[in-house]
C-alpha cells in the first residue's frame, strides 16, 4: 500500500527529498571508489530486500531514487530501505 502525502513528509528520512513518486537522495563522498563502495554496499541490501532502487553514480556522488513499482508510489519499503541507507553512509 502507498503511503500518503502526510505520511510521506512525516517519516522521510533527513537528506531526502521527494520528486513525484520517488524519495531522493544524493551522498557525497571524498573520491570516486568510495561512492562506488557505497553504492555496491546499498546494492547488497537491497537485493537481500528484494527492493532495487536506482543508483546513479558520479565523480564524487550517488544519487539514490527509490519507489515501489508494484504498489504505484512510495510505500513502508521505500522508507525503511533509504534509513538502512543512512546507516551504511
Amino acid at each position: 500500500m502507498t503511503l500518503d502525502n502526510d505520511e510521506i513528509a512525516d517519516r522521510l528520512p533527513d537528506d531526502w527529498g521527494r520528486e513525484g513518486d520517488e524519495i531522493v537522495r544524493t551522498y557525497e563522498f571524498d573520491d570516486y571508489l568510495t561512492g562506488v563502495d557505497f553504492a555496491t554496499e546499498c546494492a547488497e541490501i537491497a537485493n537481500e530486500e528484494f527492493h532495487h532502487p536506482e543508483l546513479i553514480i558520479g565523480f564524487r556522488t550517488v544519487e539514490v531514487r527509490l519507489t515501489s513499482h508494484e504498489a504505484g508510489g512510495i510505500t513502508d519499503d521505500d522508507i525503511r530501505l533509504a534509513k538502512q541507507f543512512d546507516d551504511e553512509y
